[in-house]
């Protein structure tokens, strides 16, 4: 049960490692396009400026939590599950 348990703890780890990771890169591709988007609609303003910041800080908020919930399911909760049900079935059947 001990090395079960490590396991997890382990696995845990590592999988907020990739939390974390594919956080930022799916963060930055979404800031990308907003930022793309500002400069199609904006052609006389392009690049940095305030208001374009501003326009991606807004566009960001909602998209922030979609993103967590998302992540958390796929990326820590089912492979605990999964890692969970196949030392059950391998050890008590």
């Amino acid at each position: 049960m001990m090395a079960f348990v490590r396991l997890l703890v382990f696995v845990v780890l590592i999988e907020l490692v990739f939390y974390a990771l594919l956080s930022i890169y799916i963060r930055s591709l979404r800031r990308e396009e907003l930022e793309k988007e500002w400069d199609s609609r904006h052609p006389d303003r392009q690049g940095d400026s305030s208001a374009r910041r501003e326009f991606v800080r807004r566009s960001m908020i909602g998209f922030r939590k979609t993103l967590r919930a998302r992540l958390v399911g796929l990326v820590l909760i089912l492979p605990l599950v999964l890692i969970a049900t196949i030392v059950i079935l391998v050890n008590y059947n």
